[in-house]
């Protein structure tokens, strides 16, 4: 395996791992060597020192050391509660808790991944693409973000989106690799202009309206662009314009 990304966090480390296999063979002075290659598959470990982290359902795959396991909710609320809240979100109303000293490895897969870190403070709440959550230490919180506007609504993400809130670091599943993820900072007084499938995850505090990218009908058909996001208000927004061929038009900067 070849390590991709590190992340130390308090009582926790993360690492990103490319999956290998061995290309060729030859002799040297020191012996036999191999030549290896990234098979395009990836991994994510985490070593616990005292912490814990909260994984997917579905995702772990092997621990080695003192490691106990154990169900745990995703948000406060009853079952109905909680499975009407994440109905729309692609997300499970529980995830694996592990917790102790040893490692976690969860299950290869051809989807990239990337660690982040959050403060904890209220600007560091982040709001996730639909399915993109995949592994958060323990002292955060993964719950529901509820949109209130029919713009919202009609996002592509529907009506409610994982929101992850508190201190710690965390991995999301990215459809590109993180060299080709686009950080965009806004300071209060910019926008960004985005078709919504590039969004991975913005900054909760960001304000979001869906419309067309030009007004009127006739202009609408002319242009040949449908409806788009306008993210407006301090806050972070990463995009992955790699990961289809996005027009133009699609991503401003205003």
């Amino acid at each position: 395996m070849q390590l991709v990304q590190e992340q130390k966090g308090n009582g926790l480390t993360l690492r990103i791992h490319a999956l290998t296999h061995v290309t060729r063979f030859s002799h040297g002075s020191d012996g036999l060597n191999e030549s290896r290659e990234m098979d395009g598959r990836f991994t994510v470990e985490a070593e616990l020192h005292g912490s814990g982290v909260l994984i997917e359902p579905g995702a772990f795959q092997y621990s080695v050391g003192q490691v106990q396991a154990a169900v745990e909710q995703q948000q406060q609320g009853g079952f109905l509660r909680r499975a009407m809240a994440t109905a729309g979100t692609g997300e499970s109303a529980f995830a694996t808790r592990f917790t102790g000293q040893g490692r976690v490895w969860t299950e290869p897969t051809r989807r990239h991944f990337i660690i982040a870190e959050s403060t904890g403070d209220a600007g560091d709440d982040m709001i996730l693409d639909d399915r993109a959550f995949y592994l958060a230490q323990d002292t955060m919180q993964l719950g529901v973000h509820t949109h209130n506007t029919v713009s919202g609504a009609l996002s592509g993400n529907g009506l409610r989106q994982p929101k992850l809130t508190g201190r710690g670091i965390f991995v999301v599943e990215s459809p590109v690799p993180v060299s080709e993820v686009e950080v965009i900072e806004l300071n209060g007084s910019d926008s960004v202009i985005v078709d919504g499938d590039m969004i991975l995850m913005y900054s909760a505090s960001l304000r979001v309206e869906l419309r067309p990218l030009v007004r009127g009908v006739r202009n609408a058909m002319r242009s040949g662009e449908g409806l788009v996001f306008v993210i407006s208000g301090k806050g972070t927004v990463f995009l992955t314009p790699t990961h289809r061929n996005a027009s133009i038009a699609s991503t401003a900067l205003t």
